[in-house]
């Protein structure tokens, strides 16, 4: 399955399932056959360490190096945490 990932710091903490027909892409699919591959034991480890370090971002506040890189779409979610 080719899944769109999000990483902190080079971990990565959770990922999100592509519209059906992704699979059709090639490009796409070139694209990921370029990256590695998750099994699910190692993100539940990924998971585990990233809650010991409370840096886990569903469940604890995370300070950002660079908000100014965040997509548009994000930028009001990150305006409301600051501002609260």
């Amino acid at each position: 399955m080719i899944v769109k990932m999000f990483f902190i710091n080079g971990m990565p903490f959770t990922f999100d399932e592509l519209p059906f027909g992704h699979i059709w892409d090639e490009e796409l699919c070139q694209v990921a056959d370029e990256n590695p591959c998750y099994d699910p034991e190692y993100m539940y480890k990924a998971y585990g360490y990233l809650m010991l370090e409370e840096l886990h971002p569903l469940y604890f506040p995370v300070e950002l190096e660079n908000p100014e890189l965040l997509p548009d779409d994000l930028e009001y979610l990150y305006e409301q945490e600051e501002s609260a």
